[in-house]
């Protein structure tokens, strides 16, 4: 009773929230999608947060450790570098660029015939196949969740489920193969009321109050879910013995060097050291969010000052990175010893996702009432903060680059009714909602869908940070970007085997022909530069359009020296913290405590760039303070 209370009290809370900011949230697309822009920078931050904490990734995490050890956490973490320079380089020029999605962008960015087809090519692409893939592994993590703690089969009345389970049945449909051992017919029954009760739970107060309701609910879903998740790791740590026996038991399970494989946050002997370097490189630049595009920049828009704007990507970034990377970490190489597997097992097909279950597992075993209706709330919250920011996300390309720009003012040459724009939002919400559920049936597992979508999202980002900094960027050079994506992604897949190959090809075919048509097609229009750089203050490259070309490219290199300063000092941190709470046995803990002395002794080194109203030169610091 105490964890079906603590659930339905959040429940009650976030549909309270979306409730309350129903009326502001239905004055325009700008009140529901960035509501009003009057979002705190720390409130901005920790709903980016909540919403990268999805139920699929803790999942993710535990696969990647069973499969590769710690060392290949280094896949998560080094988006640090790339959050930071969201933080420090993209969000304030998000926040000035005054629009509602990336795809308005490039009205405002690019010249020529093609600007509204890409618009609309690019609401399409991100608002529904990029949108709905991802919103796609949350529903199978929230599938496996559910399997475990809402057994409806036991539930509901014998009738009722048994008419239930005929017409799931009859139908065909399927979630795949159960992870308890239930007919895979139950099991497809069980997870589509799951389902339907999350989605039904997050559409009431995601489609009433807009981004208000979800920052508002975002900030108390991050607090319940690292609460929950340290719960956890403090029970995983003491049925495992302590932190000081997590080493010693690994060696007994797995020998000295599988324990040394698993614990490694450094390249191990006989380890590809090259490819993985390469692969970090290029997954960290070259993502399909790489400056922000999509919930991230959603966020920065929405913030209430440039100031915020940096803070938001600031404070996503340590949130991020080290509060919930260290307490996933203990977690996962805790599971290791509490559900042990042989090297036979490793090598059968489909033990990155039985590997993946045990987080939930974890979580029914050990965790007694209370604990466990926190952590639930947790999880349903990690759930919850995704969906809600996927649909909204979604549903602001539909609304305001599909139906707003495309419709209503190209087709029909008419103005919209603030209004009724709002209503097509909400109703867009449930259209989406639906080709995610239909796109997640195909899915397998959550590490393995993962990994194609780095390689389709790889094709896209070098251009999207360009355009950025780089004043000759046009047009073409996106289309060229986003094409060679799509045509060359799936003959990569199928063609070449090794990741890190797979994404240096997809990077240089893609950024290559980006940057190569740049050269050959006419530049943007001297107008349209002007006119966005009066309105957007860019750093870079910008010697056509910037009002300060000088000042640009001086702020471009300071940005860029802040945020490597601060991500030394976040990557020290994290690895000063791992090696104190998974401590390797022998191994003195100083190597610890001196990576986190250092990560603090670099701190003056950015601190300014934390608090500061204004951090640029004094060129720069004369423009900033011209008024929105």
């Amino acid at each position: 009773m105490i964890d079906l209370a603590l659930v339905l009290g959040f429940v009650a809370y976030a549909i309270g929230a979306g409730w309350r900011a129903r009326r502001q949230a239905s004055q325009g697309l700008t009140d529901y999608f960035l509501a009003g822009r009057t979002v705190k920078g720390w409130r901005a931050g920790l709903s980016m947060a909540a919403t990268q904490y999805a139920a699929d990734t803790p999942l993710l995490a535990t696969g990647l450790v069973a499969t590769g050890g710690l060392f290949v956490l280094w896949r998560f973490w080094i988006y640090g570098f790339g959050y930071l320079l969201l933080g420090l380089l993209f969000a304030e020029q998000w926040r000035r660029a005054r629009v509602l999605t990336d795809a308005e962008l490039t009205e405002i960015r690019y010249s020529g015939r093609g600007v509204l087809a890409l618009r609309t090519l690019k609401a399409v692409y991100y608002g529904t196949v990029v949108n709905c893939f991802f919103l796609a592994m949350v529903l199978i993590a929230a599938v496996r969740i559910a399997e475990v703690f809402l057994p409806w089969h036991t539930w509901l009345p014998e009738g009722l489920y048994a008419t239930l389970l005929s017409g799931v049945s009859t139908v065909g449909f399927s979630l795949g193969v159960s992870i308890t051992g239930l007919d895979p017919a139950v099991t497809a029954t069980n997870g589509l009321l799951s389902i339907g009760l999350i989605v039904v739970f997050v559409l009431l107060y995601a489609t009433t109050g807009g981004l208000r309701g979800v920052v508002a609910t975002d900030v108390l879903q991050f607090a319940f879910a690292m609460v929950g998740t340290v719960a956890y790791a403090v029970l995983v740590v003491q049925e495992v013995g302590g932190l000081g026996q997590i080493g010693e038991r690994l060696t007994e399970l797995y020998g000295a060097a599988q324990r040394e494989a698993f614990l490694a946050l450094l390249p191990a002997e006989g380890r590809a050291v090259l490819p993985f370097l390469v692969i970090l490189g290029l997954q960290g630049l070259f993502w399909v969010s790489s400056d922000g595009t999509g919930y991230l920049a959603q966020r920065a828009m929405a913030c209430r000052s440039d100031h915020d704007a940096r803070l938001a990507g600031i404070v996503f970034s340590w949130a991020q990175i080290l509060g919930r990377s260290l307490v996933w970490l203990v977690i996962s190489v805790g599971l290791l010893v509490l559900y042990p597997f042989t090297p036979a097992a490793a090598a059968a097909d489909g033990f990155a996702a039985a590997r993946e279950v045990t987080f939930v597992l974890g979580i029914q075993d050990l965790m007694p009432p209370g604990l466990k209706g926190i952590m639930l709330v947790g999880l349903l919250a990690a759930l919850a903060s995704t969906v809600d920011t996927h649909l909204n996300w979604g549903a602001a390309y539909w609304s305001n680059d599909l139906y707003d720009r495309l419709y209503c003012r190209a087709l029909r040459k008419q103005e919209p009714d603030p209004r009724t724009l709002v209503r097509v939002a909400r109703l867009s919400n449930s259209v989406i909602l639906l080709l995610a559920l239909t796109v997640m049936v195909n899915l397998g597992s959550i590490q393995n869908t993962w990994f194609v979508s780095l390689v389709f999202g790889a094709g896209i980002g070098g251009v999207l940070m360009l355009r950025w900094l780089w004043s000759r960027i046009t047009i073409f050079s996106e289309v060229a970007a986003i094409v060679v994506s799509l045509v060359a992604a799936p003959f990569i897949l199928t063609l070449v085997e090794a990741e890190w190959a797979r994404l240096t090809w997809m990077v240089g075919l893609s950024t290559g022909a980006a940057i190569g048509i740049t050269f050959v097609t006419r530049p943007t229009e001297a107008g349209v530069l002007q006119a966005y750089g009066a309105r957007v203050r860019p750093l870079g490259w910008w010697p056509r359009g910037a009002p300060s070309p000088a000042a640009s490219l001086r702020g471009f290199w300071l940005r860029l020296r802040l945020a490597s300063w601060m991500t030394a000092s976040l990557f020290l941190a994290l690895i000063g913290g791992t090696r104190l709470l998974v401590p390797v046995p022998d191994t003195s803990p100083w190597v610890g405590w001196g990576c986190l002395a250092l990560a603090a002794g670099l701190a003056p080194l950015w601190w300014k760039a934390f608090h500061a109203r204004t951090f640029e030169g004094p060129a720069l610091n004369q423009e900033a303070r011209r008024p929105d």
